[in-house]
Order: structure tokens, then sequence, then C-alpha cells
């Protein structure tokens, strides 16, 4: 659904400011990759006192998030010309998420990012969106006042875990906890005939549903298979479905240079054992050592506190953590035993 927003936003003192907000076109995208490359380059320099060689290790956001979401993309343009900073949103059924959001350094301070996010709000009102959820750094007053604005509060943190695989697959000293042998099965998405793939898609809408009423991820499912940024492993017993996990492997998607990387991974609510969960690892590391990947990366909301202690069991650690900030209705549906591994940068 289309969001009428498309203007010009004012500046504080109700003036016309040059900075135009307009949804992002097929032509803007590797300008909008750079923007987001460059203010967070920054911003990470700021903070580490060195500048990274790329500020997302690799990862890449904007091309087949806009393909996924065109009408959620945004981009703020100085008279017509310069693109000085961008927007990305989606909306996962009736979540919708905002982020990355970015202004170059010299255009700080000038409402910018404001009028970016009052685009984003309209893009959720429009598709009735009535939980919102972003990610951000924890030490940063400038992006956690940015959404505080606009009804954003902080939650718990993400940590984003990972685990490196030697040639073997064998992690160092760490001893690999052992898995339920059991009749689960484990298949991809991309295998199932084409007209085997609207009924996978609705189990899946089960399992999100129960986890949040109106989670829906079918349209990631989707375009990670259509443009082969990975796929979905779905994990069976017979014909019903335990649990599914979204992966992205490097290249044009958001899995970092030499990482397999997890988007969301959901146990179904009413089979969450922990042995299933390990299972689901245990499945996504073997298919990253048949890849050649050197590193498996599960991010984990730290609400969700059986499914982080199952990774720190399987020998995961935590690489960084940022906080989860979200506003609307049901904003505390979260259950502690839920096995869900999500991010939503």
């Amino acid at each position: 659904m289309r969001a009428t927003v498309d203007r010009a936003g004012l500046d504080p003192q109700g003036r016309l400011p040059k900075v135009q907000v307009r949804r992002v076109r097929k032509g803007d995208l590797a300008k909008v990759k750079d923007v987001f490359e460059q203010s967070f380059g920054d911003f990470l320099e700021r903070q580490l006192g060195t500048r990274p060689r790329q500020a997302f290790n690799g990862a890449q956001y904007v091309h087949h998030r806009w393909l996924m979401e065109p009408w959620g993309c945004f981009v703020a343009e100085e008279d017509n010309a310069k693109i000085v900073g961008a927007a990305l949103a989606v909306t996962w059924g009736t979540l919708g998420l905002v982020g990355p959001v970015a202004v170059l350094t010299h255009y700080h301070n000038q409402t910018i990012a404001q009028q970016l996010m009052r685009a984003v709000q309209d893009f959720f009102d429009e598709n009735k969106a009535t939980l919102h959820g972003a990610v951000t750094y924890p030490t940063s007053s400038k992006h956690l006042a940015l959404y505080h604005k606009f009804g954003y509060k902080p939650k718990s943190l993400t940590a984003v875990m990972s685990r490196a695989l030697d040639r073997a697959g064998v992690r160092g000293a760490v001893v690999k906890p052992p898995v339920a042998k059991g009749t689960l099965t484990v298949r991809r998405f991309s295998s199932l005939e084409e007209t085997k793939k609207k009924a996978a898609l609705a189990r899946i809408h089960r399992i999100t549903n129960g986890v949040c009423r109106g989670l829906e991820l079918a349209k990631e499912v989707e375009i990670v298979e259509g443009l082969a940024l990975g796929d979905t492993l779905l994990l069976e017993r017979g014909a019903e479905l335990v649990g599914f996990a979204i992966y992205h492997a490097p290249g044009v998607s958001e899995a970092p240079t030499g990482s397999l990387y997890v988007k969301y991974l959901a146990i179904d609510p009413r089979q969450r054992k922990v042995e299933h969960l390990e299972q689901a690892v245990s499945a996504i590391e073997e298919l990253a050592q048949e890849q050649g990947f050197q590193r498996v990366i599960l991010p984990v909301y730290l609400r969700y506190w059986i499914a982080y202690s199952t990774l720190v069991k399987c020998g995961y650690q935590v690489d960084f953590t940022m906080v989860r900030m979200q506003k609307g209705k049901p904003e505390d549906y979260e259950d502690a035993a839920d096995l869900v591994l999500d991010d939503w940068r």
C-alpha cells in the first residue's frame, strides 16, 4: 500500500528547506548504499577511534530491501540533486521495522532524520502496522533521542553472536552438546515444487502468528529465494513443520563476508523443545560448512533467554550488542520461553 509522503518537510521555523524526502528510485540504489557506508563509517570511527574498512563488514541492505518493499524506502535529497540521507523500512505483517536510518555527517542537526522518520511512520500507518520496532546503538545518545522523539522505548538488548568454523566444522576447544536424535528432517524451501511453496508459507505463518499475532514473513522467504540471497531451512516431522530458519549467504545480502547469517529462526511455540533449536543450529552449521563459510552468525533478543542460553551452550559468543526499541501494541508480546532468533536491524 502506498503512503503519500513525497513532499518537502519543514524546518524548525516552518520554512521549506532545501532538502526533500521522497521514495527511493532504482537509480538511487548505489548512492543510498554510499550514504549508509559513509555515515555509519563516520559514526563507528567516532566510537572506536579508528575507521573500519567496511561499515557493515560486507553486509548489504539496500537493493533487496528496495525490491521487497519499495514503498518503505526513502531518501532525503538536497536541491533535487544530492542524496544526503536515507531510511529503509519493511512490514512483517502487523510488525513494522525501521532501519538503517542515516544522514551524512555534514547534514546532521537539520531535522533531516526526523523528516525521514515521519515518512516511515506514515508508511507504517498506511499499512496498519500495530507494533513498530527498531534496533540501534545503546551508546549513541543521538540515535536513542531520534527514536524517542517518535515514541519508541528501549527494551532489552539484541546480541549478535557468532562461532567460527574450521575446515572440519569443529568448535576448537568447545565441545558440541549432543543433539537429540529423532525423526526431524531438514530441507530447503527452494527445493519444494512450486505448487507446494504456498502451503509451506502457510505453515511458516502459523508458527510466526503463534510467536506474535499478525507476524508474517512470506515476503522475506520469497525475496531470499527469488534473488538467491540464501534460502529457508524447513525443520519437519513428517508433514508437520516444527521450525524454520531464513538465512543469508554473502553476496548482495545482509550476510557479512565469509559468514552464513540467520535473519529469522523460530521453533513452533507448541513444540518449543531446546533439542529442536539445537537441531536447527546444527543444520545451519552443516550447511555453512558444506558451502565453505568461516563463520555462522546468529542474532538473539535477550528476552528470549532460553534461546540465548542455548546458543551459549552451543559455543556461540557475543560479537556486539544493540538495543531494541519498540512502540505500539502489543508492545510486550515476547514470551521468554519462545525459541526465536530474530534480527530487527
